[in-house]
């Protein structure tokens, strides 16, 4: 790999290491976060869906990432993520924490988009799965961080709002970002746009819907269902350990931190599978078997969580990462990033979705557990979807684009 690939791979990484461990805390503190601001858990469900729904207008901001660049969008996301990390860790109600936490998103799903159409962009074709897998299992070490830090939340000053604060970190990093990340060779080669700012801000998404219809829809209804069935999966997997198996925070950190390291190889391994055997049969693979794994966390003995979390993790990160991949190359570079971001918008409706419906008629955990392990047959649905769509493995991003979708 290339001096500048590898500078470019290890700072789209960090930025992304800041935004899982952003996500980590939501599930990691629940409880204590639940019991300061004194939310019911009949009405977790509800509030952690507005959150979600906090990413939707990242649906509007990424279109801007085909027309002002990918760096600009990036380190914008950045900048916002942080501070809206750091905001939470001051809030006092539960209507000041959703808030926050419903801006943060925006930022998080804007900036992951991009993240992954930055490298989709750089990296060459023969082992461009790899990259995206790599920079997932990288990112993906930002959930470690929260678990370890999580560990000590009953002794750390401020309690879970000191975690929260830890997230001004990207802030003082934006130097170092600004300085590594170049904007993507595709996007300086793209012909140039004449017009204003806002005036075209639409056109990414027209054509998006009006180019490659059938493409555009089949990874969205991926992304959907992906999303509708892995939230409460993870979601929840602290609240559950320590109401209904009695676990103890560090207890929890130690099963995020160990079985949660073998699981995020899951990102490595089926980005080199994809780049050899294909992007959907490996995606589609590992997302069937999640379900499997769900029902034995939600289901099973105390002693199975740390091997099922473990096949979870795997699992949804094999899957995810080449939904992602797809998602970035099915599309020309005009559109690459909007593309992205509809996907990601498409996986948080999902999860708001999700999250709901995991609350129905649950007024305790165990029955918020029983309607998780229903939803998580979504995901294998989104697996079998996933061999609709087109192959993208070891081909050049330009020809791809120029196929049309009745040529598939």
């Amino acid at each position: 790999m290339e001096p500048h690939l590898r500078r470019l791979l290890a700072l789209v990484s960090l930025a992304l290491f800041f935004e899982s461990y952003d996500v980590s805390m939501l599930t990691a503190a629940l409880k204590h976060i639940a019991d300061d601001l004194q939310i019911a858990p009949p009405e977790l469900a509800s509030w952690l869906s507005l959150i979600r729904l906090g990413a939707l207008p990242a649906f509007l901001v990424t279109p801007f990432a085909d027309r002002l660049g990918r760096r600009t969008l990036f380190l914008a996301a950045m900048a916002g993520m942080s501070l809206g990390t750091l905001a939470t860790a001051f809030v006092q109600t539960p209507l000041q924490f959703v808030l926050a936490q419903m801006a943060i998103r925006t930022f998080l799903v804007a900036g992951a988009a991009v993240a992954i159409v930055i490298v989709t962009e750089e990296f060459p074709a023969e082992y461009r799965g790899w990259a995206i897998g790599m920079v997932g299992a990288l990112s993906a070490c930002g959930h470690g961080l929260g678990a370890l830090l999580f560990a000590f939340v009953d002794t750390l000053p401020f309690g879970w709002r000191f975690l929260y604060a830890v997230g001004v970190l990207p802030l003082l990093l934006m130097p170092v970002f600004s300085r590594g990340v170049t904007e993507t060779r595709r996007f300086l080669q793209r012909p140039a746009e004449q017009a204003s700012l806002l005036g075209g801000w639409w056109r990414p998404l027209a054509g998006l819907a009006g180019d490659r219809p059938g493409r555009a829809g089949g990874i969205l209804l991926v992304a959907f269902l992906l999303g509708l069935g892995e939230v409460a999966a993870f979601q929840f997997t602290s609240l559950f350990a320590q109401e209904h198996h009695g676990w103890s925070p560090p207890a929890y950190s130690a099963m995020v931190i160990g079985a949660g390291a073998f699981g995020i190889l899951g990102n490595v391994t089926a980005g080199s599978l994809g780049d050899r055997l294909g992007r959907r049969v490996v995606g589609a693979a590992f997302l069937v078997a999640f379900p499997a794994f769900a029902t034995l966390f939600y289901a099973g003995p105390s002693v199975a969580l740390p091997v099922a979390f473990a096949g979870l993790v795997f699992c949804q990160t094999a899957g995810a990462v080449m939904v992602r991949a797809l998602a970035s190359e099915l599309f020309p570079t005009s559109q690459r990033s909007t593309a992205s971001g509809a996907a990601l918008l498409a996986q948080t409706l999902g999860w708001a979705a999700g999250l709901w419906l995991a609350g129905q008629g649950a007024a305790t955990v165990i029955e918020i557990a029983v309607n998780t392990r229903h939803l998580a047959l979504a995901v294998a649905c989104s697996g079998l979807l996933l061999l609709l769509l087109p192959e993208t493995s070891r081909r050049e991003l330009e020809t791809i684009a120029s196929e049309r979708v009745g040529e598939r």
